[in-house]
């Protein structure tokens, strides 16, 4: 059990989390611990006696979780054909809910013992992100192009002043003036649902199923609209792991091809929001380094910035590339161990 069978020593939240694998019939299931996120959310996996199976999220309401997102959008994602995970039951007011479990397949770990699968697989994913290009969009926020150069802020503060010990406000500005000119050039075509944390350690290959929904999803709960390139920059740009130049190419170009896109803008906002991206993912590395007490967030950082430093590359980035490479200082040994201290 998750939670002691007994009252001593029981936690408030331990209490709580008792009391609905009571009302929901599942106190006598085994629990597993599962890898958990970023986020205050964690994740047991429920055994019963008989071998069925179900996933709880724990998301403290008192540590500003809430699964009211997760369970609208996992309701539409459903609606439109795809596998998000059905909701069994629900204590929104206490924060719990008890998921379909879709099992353990998870593209990072299928491609580790199988390297030959990633291009079929991360096609399977780009098939996904087809069907939400055409599918309608739920009530969601849009982030206009102001509030994403906002966004990138981040790493500003808590990558570069934490390594360097110097005032960035003035760079973050100039930088934030410029980028919102890209950005804005790029954010003219139609919103798509964007899931945003979209990468193989949130997909989960369900070869029994047919077409997209052969793709399980997690980790969606802070989705919004914006741009059809921004998920598969978050699929190809992975922070967790090296995918390859060869996977890349040929999953873009599978996804123009699939949904008919004119190639040269396509191309130009993957670069653009693959910047504002890894920009804000250093940022908020470091702030779990710094802040949070997770050190082992740095050893990714030096993935992100040579993702970065290639999407600097394209000429819509020229009038911020020098700007950005003057100001962040590159993620060496001595740098990243600057990082690791309180």
């Amino acid at each position: 059990m998750a939670a002691p069978s007994g009252r001593s020593g029981m936690s408030a939240r331990d209490a709580l989390l008792a009391a609905f694998l009571q009302h929901e019939g599942v106190q006598d299931a085994q629990t597993q611990a599962l890898a958990g996120d970023a986020s205050n959310r964690r994740y047991l996996r429920l055994t019963d006696p008989a071998g069925n199976r179900l996933i709880l999220m724990d998301a403290p309401p008192e540590n500003g979780e809430d699964v009211g997102p997760f369970q609208s959008i996992a309701r539409h994602l459903r609606d439109i054909g795809l596998s998000a995970p059905v909701i069994h039951a629900a204590d929104p007011k206490a924060g719990f809910l008890l998921l379909e479990d879709l099992g353990d397949g998870l593209f990072a770990r299928l491609i580790e013992r199988d390297a030959a699968l990633e291009n079929s697989l991360y096609q399977a994913a780009s098939d996904v992100l087809i069907t939400l290009r055409s599918a309608p969009v739920p009530s969601l926020a849009q982030p206009d192009a102001t509030h994403l150069a906002t966004m990138t802020g981040i790493a500003f503060e808590k990558y570069a002043e934490a390594i360097t010990g110097r005032d960035q406000s003035q760079d973050a500005a100039e930088f934030q003036s410029r980028f919102h000119k890209i950005l804005d050039q790029v954010l003219s075509d139609p919103p798509v649902l964007a899931l945003r944390d979209y990468h193989a350690e949130n997909l989960i290959w369900l070869p029994d199923r047919d077409g997209p929904a052969r793709v399980g999803l997690l980790d969606f709960q802070d989705a919004f609209l914006c741009h059809p390139a921004y998920d598969l920059v978050s699929l190809l740009q992975d922070a967790r792991r090296d995918v390859s130049p060869r996977t890349e190419a040929e999953t873009i170009r599978y996804y123009i091809e699939g949904t008919g896109c004119d190639a040269h803008p396509f191309t130009t906002a993957y670069a653009v929001l693959g910047t504002q991206r890894n920009l804000r993912i250093l940022g908020v590395f470091g702030r779990l380094c710094r802040d949070y007490g997770k050190p082992h967030y740095v050893k990714l950082i030096p993935r992100v910035w040579g993702h970065l430093m290639r999407d600097l590359y394209h000429p819509a980035m020229q009038s911020v590339a020098g700007l950005l490479r003057n100001s962040l200082p590159e993620p060496t040994p001595e740098n990243l161990s600057r990082l690791r201290r309180p």
